[in-house]
């Protein structure tokens, strides 16, 4: 026997993930924007030839002239509206790593507890009132609790950008949605190694598990619920 119809998840053309947010049920999800992903001075590394951080350097540069200010504006549109400003960050609960997942330490992924390589870009980095959530594993909703934090604070929605696109931010998105949130990403708020992965995590992700936004739609959508709201 066929289940029985659900009008409003059964729309056409996916309208029901297509729907707009609803600013109190919502919270930005800034994933591993983090000083061992960026800064100035890894750049710098990144450019001398022949170096091991080189094959970064093209993701490193869209880090600075394309996530940060989109995620400063998206991060100032939220926070004025009210909405929810959440980070993850990788970082072990230890200093030497020992409870990383299997597939961390193979990739040789590691930020010690309370390292400067944990902490989230400064640019675009928490207020002194924000949820930060370190995780040691790819998949946040894997590896930490981030799901009863969210169903405490009567979260439905997630918009979801960081780095990199085809892998943590990926997992976060394909997680969420499993879980029953209703996710937004923002595809020029990401960033992957390679444009080639980025492009291709985007279109696989596109109107399966999550609505695909810019910048700028995302922070009208905000100001126009806002201004509605105002009304």
């Amino acid at each position: 026997m066929p289940p029985a119809p659900i009008p409003a998840v059964d729309a056409p053309g996916g309208a029901y993930r297509e729907r707009p947010i609803d600013k109190a049920r919502t919270a930005l999800l800034s994933i591993d924007m983090q000083n061992s992903e960026w800064s100035p001075e890894r750049m710098a590394r990144a450019r001398v030839a022949g170096s091991p951080e080189a094959a970064y350097l093209p993701m490193m540069e869209k880090i600075e002239a394309q996530l940060i200010p989109n995620q400063q504006r998206l991060q100032a549109a939220a926070r004025k509206a009210g909405i929810e400003v959440i980070y993850t960050t990788i970082e072990s609960y230890t200093l030497d790593g020992r409870d990383r997942s299997l597939d961390h330490k193979i990739s040789k992924l590691f930020c010690p507890k309370g390292s400067w390589e944990a902490k989230v870009i400064a640019e675009v980095g928490p207020g002194p009132n924000d949820i930060v959530i370190p995780k040691t594993a790819s998949g946040v909703f894997n590896s930490t609790n981030i799901e009863y934090v969210l169903r405490n604070l009567g979260i439905e929605y997630l918009v979801i950008y960081g780095i990199c696109t085809d892998q943590c931010v990926e997992c976060a998105i394909r997680d969420a949605a499993d879980r029953g949130f209703l996710v937004t990403q923002i595809e020029d708020a990401c960033a992957a190694v390679e444009e080639r992965r980025h492009d291709v995590s985007i279109e696989q992700m596109r109107g399966h598990y999550c609505r695909t936004r810019t910048t700028d739609e995302m922070i009208a959508e905000i100001e126009a619920l806002s201004n509605t709201a105002a009304v």
